[in-house]
């Protein structure tokens, strides 16, 4: 691993990165990391991997959601869109910084090579974490004008974030359920409540502190090596998270605090049935008398940490699905109009121009194109969603336009491989699916072999700005390695890639690539 304090010292890169600039990269979330300890982290594989990047000269690494992650161990129902997740945290520095001994930690047991351990993970990771806050806690670094600084800069989320974790240690997680002073606290309440569970408190702003401290090595070590970060904003949050118990006037609640609405989406391609997710809806006529000033802190705080933000559900900005609670599915949700063009207007007067990737997958009204197009945002498109119906060749690369961020697939999608092995099976009794393996393999060149390099070299080749591919994908890897399937509420999220796949054969060949189709983000 090249040290990152000597090497991430040039803290900008040397060109500044825009999503109109032609470039490549790669969706990996963190946790699909390897490494020793049930889930990748920022430890020393984030580092070789942006060394990967880098080779294979890659310029933008894309992740799914880094705060905390929620039930099921999804990235995308967290109980806050401020925090980082703690699980993230890199034991071996802790070890390195003396906060931990070597004793403290041992590698897990590695089963499944190609398989996050949530389970273990969290336990080892849980222990670990608070014996470090312990040597933290009584140390002189609890005292440092870093540890103070931190604190101040962070004041806006982080005292709600920490005692909304520690009520949940001692009350449940469901803050509807608790007692009724601290459901909707008073300042004396939460100063109360504060001195209470000082010691949990303590210990979840450490973590916080670590998390921001590591995060900041990688970006910097990222930005060294001009490679380029992408998160990404869930549009709704869950109601089991401190961002809605301590501003509850945002959100469609009653008197004790639970949703009087929820979140979901109707049948599309993704879900015949439509989807319930279950978040509480946003309370929009509050945002607006605020002049959306929480959506704003959002995306100021997570274009601190990344480059560019790509908005998952955009298409909610325009439009939601509105389901009533206690509605026994989410065929009984009705359309609701959201005011995302005053929101994005107020975003620019206050922050300038973004990079924001706007995932318009779905049920696409003219409305939300024109609302896309008037703030510039680049939408997406997503090559397995073409060779279908006539309306799918929309995401073929003959129709892509200069502003556009195209993918192989999403992290909700197949991978290529598996897509493509099961179209062919479902072609020998389906007309519809004969007739999708046949536009592929024409567009394709008409071989099996090799599906992915086609696709990617396909979309290199576009007139789109930004390419983006699973790393799944690159690798060529079947339905297994497939990272979520939208609608189930376990078994996600658990794909890693293996120790040594990202290897510098596979670097200089996307290299080669990349130069052949002058992507190289100049």
């Amino acid at each position: 691993l090249p040290d990152p304090k000597s090497r991430a010292r040039r803290a900008r890169p040397a060109v500044e990165p825009t999503l109109t600039q032609r470039s490549a990269g790669v969706l990996l979330h963190l946790t699909s990391l390897p490494g020793p300890y049930g889930a990748g982290d920022l430890g020393a594989s984030a580092y070789a991997f942006v060394d990967f990047l880098a080779r294979a000269r890659l310029r933008w690494w894309q992740m799914l959601p880094t705060t905390p992650c929620g039930p099921g161990d999804c990235p995308y129902n967290s109980p806050s869109h401020f925090a980082g997740n703690p699980l993230l945290i890199d034991l071996d520095a802790l070890i390195g910084a003396d906060l931990l001994k070597r004793r403290d930690v041992a590698p897990l047991p590695n089963k499944s090579r190609d398989r996050a351990a949530f389970g273990a993970t969290i336990r080892l990771r849980t222990q670990a974490l608070r014996c470090a806050y312990d040597r933290f806690a009584a140390s002189r670094a609890a005292k440092s004008a870093a540890y103070r600084r931190f604190r101040e800069e962070n004041a806006s989320w982080l005292p709600d974030y920490s005692l909304f974790r520690a009520l949940q240690d001692a009350h449940g997680e469901d803050w509807s359920r608790w007692p009724r002073d601290l459901r909707r606290p008073s300042d004396t309440t939460r100063q109360m409540a504060g001195a209470e569970y000082a010691e949990a408190v303590g210990y979840e702003t450490f973590l916080q502190f670590e998390y921001d401290r590591q995060w900041r090595r990688l970006r910097d070590y990222a930005r060294s090596r001009d490679v380029w970060l992408i998160g990404d904003l869930p549009i709704f949050g869950a109601h089991a998270s401190a961002d809605v118990w301590a501003n509850p006037d945002l959100f469609e609640l009653d008197a004790r605090g639970r949703p009087t609405a929820l979140t979901g989406y109707p049948p599309d391609y993704f879900n015949r049935e439509g989807q319930f997710w279950g978040h509480p809806q946003y309370r929009w006529s509050a945002h607006v008398r605020s002049g959306f000033s929480w959506w704003i802190a959002r995306f100021a705080h997570l274009l601190r940490a990344f480059d560019a933000v790509r908005i998952d559900h955009f298409l909610g900005f325009q439009r939601v699905w509105r389901i009533p609670a206690g509605a026994s599915s989410a065929r009984e949700g009705r359309w609701r109009s959201t005011p995302g063009d005053e929101l994005f207007t107020a975003l620019r007067r206050r922050l300038g121009a973004c990079n924001i990737i706007a995932e318009d997958l779905g049920l696409v009204t003219p409305k939300a194109i024109a609302l896309r197009e008037k703030h510039g945002f680049p939408g997406m498109r997503v090559m397995v969603m073409g060779f279908g119906d006539d309306s799918g060749r929309f995401h073929l690369p003959f129709s892509y336009e200069h502003n556009t961020v195209a993918y192989t697939g999403t992290h909700d999608m197949e991978t290529v491989h598996g897509w493509f092995s099961r179209v062919r099976r479902a072609a020998r009794s389906n007309v519809g699916d004969r007739r999708e393996l046949a536009r592929a393999r024409a567009f394709l060149g008409g071989a099996d072999r090799d599906v992915h390099w086609q696709m990617i070299r396909s979309l290199m080749g576009s007139v789109a700005n930004t390419v983006i591919v699973p790393m799944q994908d690159i690798l060529g890897l079947g339905t297994r390695a497939r990272m979520n399937i939208p609608g189930t509420p376990t078994g996600n999220w658990r794909w890693r890639m293996r120790p040594g796949a990202a290897n510098n054969e596979l670097a200089d060949r996307l290299a080669q690539l990349v130069d052949a189709t002058a992507r190289d983000g100049t």
